[in-house]
């Protein structure tokens, strides 16, 4: 983990629901301190107050379990399509060339080789600049 939030974080995940757990444990704790002390002014009934407690926690809980569900399906989604992207890292190669006449390229004779190019082919050409020239002195960027 980089440190960055992630919504998908176990860690985070398990700690915010102690987090509501012991909040809902200290609410339930203060109304059932409350409701006993104001039994006159309110009819007070632990077991409808217990059975609110359980719904809350066990809605809480299913949250979480949702989230841990989403987050396995989109790591096995992600592995899949990496594994549906490696076939054609394969088939590439990079190299470095320098700019010719009218804006031409040339591909190395090692690289086509390796990777069957042949005259004719076509290719796809990724263009990432790394560096100009000015004069007869290299300018590094």
């Amino acid at each position: 983990m980089s440190g960055n939030y992630s919504q998908f974080d176990p860690t985070f995940m398990f700690k915010e629901w102690i987090q509501k757990g012991g909040r809902a444990q200290a609410e339930f704790m203060k109304n059932f301190g409350s409701m006993m002390n104001n039994q006159n002014s309110q009819t007070f009934d632990p077991l409808e107050t217990l059975k609110t407690m359980s719904e809350a926690t066990q809605k809480t809980q299913s949250n979480i379990m949702e989230n841990m569900k989403n987050m396995q399906n989109n790591s096995i989604d992600t592995m899949f399509n990496i594994g549906q992207m490696l076939p054609s890292f394969m088939n590439w190669g990079a190299y470095k060339t320098t700019v010719g006449s009218a804006g031409r390229i040339s591909i190395p004779e090692a690289e086509r080789n390796a990777l069957g190019i042949g005259e004719g082919d076509l290719v796809q050409v990724i263009i990432l600049p790394i560096g100009k020239k000015s004069g007869t002195k290299e300018v590094k960027q």
